[in-house]
Order: C-alpha cells, then structure tokens, then sequence
C-alpha cells in the first residue's frame, strides 16, 4: 500500500524527492500519512479535493479484504 502511494504521489508532483509516505497499522486499520513538498499540495490535492478523493479511492480499492485504509495528506 505505501509502494501505491509513493508511485501516486511521485507521479503528480515536480519534487518527486520530497514524497514520503509513513504507514500506520492499528488492528484493522491502516493509516497512510503523506507528506509533499509545500509547492506541490495543490497538485496533491486538486480543485475541490478531487484529486485527493481520487488518491483515496485507487488506495482503497487495492487495499486487502477486511482492512481499511486511510489516507492523510499533511503539510
């Protein structure tokens, strides 16, 4: 799940370098905490938060049969 993300996130920003994906397991739960260059959110992000819904909904798709995941989007 955080190699998904990483690709993602490496793809939509100009500082690929600057992506880093920490990944938190609490019982069934698997949070992805994502962090970008400051110059790149709103290309994380999107208009309206499309892009972020869109991120969220390609991670949830491939997450494992009864485990949810979340994904947060820090500065």
């Amino acid at each position: 799940m955080k190699e998904l993300l990483t690709y993602i996130a490496r793809a939509l920003v100009d500082e690929p370098d600057a992506v880093t994906v920490t990944e938190t397991q609490k019982d069934s739960q698997l949070t992805l905490e994502l962090r970008v260059a400051p110059g790149d959110m709103g290309k994380v992000i999107g208009r309206g938060g499309r892009v972020a819904r869109d991120i969220r909904t390609v991670i949830k798709a491939a997450a494992p049969a009864g485990v949810r995941v979340g994904v947060d989007i820090l500065d």
